[in-house]
């Protein structure tokens, strides 16, 4: 799965990944109204007015990015009916050729994980049948609980031959609470870096494993390192934009090739309507103005890693 998402990057010349992370306060009036309209201000209205406004960013997008980020989170506080939209969601973005993440963040005991990973990465028996259910590409994994939540999900890549994204140094501010903390004279990010290189090796995909890492953009100096410490891991890193993360904090993620990392920006790209730089497009065209968002975004990491090869560093 690895490769496929590298060919994604490299037809498109964009490691972006877009966040489709929906809040209600994100969606123009025009789609809510029309979802309460058929459906009244319900749960079901809701679902529908999430779904409509994915769509519109996703047209707008998808021949642009190789991949696409939902957030379960911003779907399931509205319940069964937000479950739907996100599963709507992840069906349409691969019907359109995109890589679908989902950042579920999931990690628990041996018998419970492999429930995570079967209904979100594999397929469930049902008598004498398998069902797909959300059937993403990748998925996020916390590694807190150890290996014994993160090996049901390695069996089930192997198995399915898609791939997992497993959390190192995230890029909230309180991170460093736990991640930071030292460990035998080490921070324990890069313990945790060390042990994804390790389930790395179990799930190569030619020179990438389908196992990556997510490390967030607000630290690049320690991306600099986890970058050393797991040099077949491709990595993800949220944090850029809205968080703070610039073009030039994200050299140290990637390779000199240019390949190794793919950048998610979430309500930067999908309420960029909202956003002074892009409010002459107003609320009828806020997927153009996502769309414009994804082209200010490619062209600042293509600045980036081009100053890097001029500087030779």
């Amino acid at each position: 799965m690895i490769q496929k998402l590298i060919a994604g990057i490299e037809r498109t010349g964009a490691p972006i990944v877009v966040g489709l992370d929906p809040m209600l306060s994100y969606i123009p009036q025009h789609i809510t109204e029309k979802a309460y309209e058929e459906y009244g201000e319900t749960l079901r209205g809701a679902g529908e007015a999430v779904w409509q406004y994915n769509k519109g960013i996703v047209d707008a997008v998808c021949d642009l990015v190789p991949a696409v980020k939902p957030q379960i989170a911003m779907y399931e506080q509205f319940g069964i009916e937000g479950l739907r939209a996100f599963e709507k969601t992840v069906r349409y973005c691969k019907e359109k050729g995109l890589i679908v993440i989902g950042d579920i963040k999931r990690g628990d005991i041996g018998s419970t994980s492999q429930a995570y990973a079967v209904g979100h990465l594999g397929r469930v028996q049902v008598g004498a049948k398998e069902y797909g259910v959300f059937d993403e590409d990748f998925a996020t994994v916390n590694p807190y609980l150890g290996s014994d939540g993160v090996k049901p999900f390695i069996e089930v890549c192997k198995k399915e031959k898609k791939g997992l994204f497993i959390l190192v140094k995230t890029s909230n501010p309180s991170s460093g609470e736990f991640q930071d903390r030292l460990v035998d004279g080490r921070p324990l990010y890069e313990l945790v870096g060390e042990q994804v290189a390790v389930w790395g090796e179990t799930c190569m995909d030619g020179r990438y494993s389908n196992i990556g890492a997510v490390v967030g953009a607000t630290y690049p100096e320690m991306g600099r390192t986890l970058r050393k410490i797991m040099p077949k891991a491709f990595i993800l890193v949220p944090g850029y934009g809205a968080q703070g993360g610039k073009g030039e904090d994200l050299v140290p993620f990637f390779h000199e090739d240019g390949l190794g990392a793919i950048i998610n920006s979430s309500r930067g790209i999908i309420a960029a309507w909202k956003q002074e730089a892009y409010a002459g497009y107003g609320a009828e065209h806020y997927a153009e103005a996502s769309r414009a968002a994804v082209l200010a975004m490619k062209e600042d990491i293509a600045g980036a890693l081009a100053g890097r090869l001029h500087r030779g560093c």
